[in-house]
């Protein structure tokens, strides 16, 4: 059986797309913040997909992603892959929302994908929405794009919740994609943003959530002190207690996380960025061998999103 018919599968709020739980982002694979062959990236995305993991996110900031995600699918059905990629954040062209520079950023993403049209294309991470719904801004040019079938729904990608609330309330985008802020260390997207995008029925992508590397499975104090990870005290704080409760019950970390991820019905997909096959198997293998019932009640007790607040304000304070 392949992970993706191990995993359920969500409609992507309006959308319509039918994902899995769990599928791909191309950060990992583009070899942005890492050292990754391009065949091997390759061969990673073509993996995923006869896994049927057949949704693939990415993004112009992700270095070689685009490019890679596209040599990769040639000679795989187009309708039988999902795609997303984003504007706003190519190398080239940093935080333009303009009509003029989202037509440019999607025209690139569809060459370089080799695609005729994109599943899901994102805004991503403005500094400011004002330029994104001005007139002649990024999104009048992608709902002209929708109009002409080149893209086929339009979704944010950001993490500031005030700009996702804006983008959900507008009724003028299908999905959002939030990061960092679900997983068992930090919830605060289930607050208020996950229950407004199911009201308005605006499907959740979920990013992040091994927080860089943080809530990977190896100690975080040795992380730290590597320098492999560097993350403000309060996280490591929390992570650190995370990882003793997964020591202590023999418990994979990484299952941890992406199960108590996908136990979130109003997150429609988890992504993982996986660089390679063996990190494929390592994480689709961890989010889909059961851990006991048990431990979701006994990691709710231990409250760790309220460690993360606490420092975070105290942090804010200092400053």
């Amino acid at each position: 059986m392949t992970y993706g018919e191990k995993l359920p599968r969500r409609r992507l709020g309006r959308t319509e797309l039918m994902v899995p739980a769990m599928s791909l982002g191309g950060v990992g694979v583009g070899g942005l913040g890492t050292q990754v062959e391009e065949n091997e990236a390759i061969e990673a995305v073509q993996y995923a997909i006869e896994q049927d993991i057949n949704y693939i996110d990415t993004s112009p900031l992700y270095a070689e992603s685009e490019r890679r995600i596209g040599l990769a699918i040639k000679g795989y059905p187009r309708e039988k892959l999902i795609l997303s990629t984003k504007t706003g954040t190519h190398p080239e062209h940093r935080q333009d929302y303009s009509w003029d520079g989202t037509m440019w950023s999607v025209e690139n993403s569809l060459k370089l994908l080799g695609t005729d049209y994109i599943d899901l294309l994102l805004v991503h991470d403005p500094d400011d929405m004002e330029p994104v719904f001005a007139p002649r801004g990024a999104l009048e040019a992608l709902k002209s794009l929708k109009e002409q079938g080149v893209i086929k729904s339009i979704g944010l990608g950001q993490r500031r919740h005030d700009y996702h609330r804006r983008a959900i309330e507008s009724g003028r985008f299908d999905a959002i994609l939030t990061f960092a802020d679900y997983h068992p260390i930090h919830t605060t997207a289930a607050r208020e943003l996950l229950p407004l995008a199911k009201k308005h029925d605006v499907g959740v992508l979920n990013g992040a959530v091994m927080m860089w590397g943080l809530l990977s499975g190896r100690d975080p104090d040795e992380l730290i002190a590597s320098g492999v990870v560097d993350r403000p005290a309060y996280e490591v704080d929390a992570a650190r207690q995370l990882y003793q409760f997964c020591q202590e019950r023999d418990i994979n970390m990484i299952g941890l996380v992406f199960q108590f991820c996908m136990r979130q019905a109003m997150i429609d997909c988890t992504l993982t960025g996986a660089k390679n096959i063996a990190q494929i198997d390592e994480n689709f293998t961890a989010a889909t061998t059961p851990l006991p019932d048990s431990i979701w009640d006994e990691l709710d007790a231990l409250n760790l999103s309220a460690i993360w607040e606490v420092g975070e304000a105290a942090a804010k304070t200092d400053h």
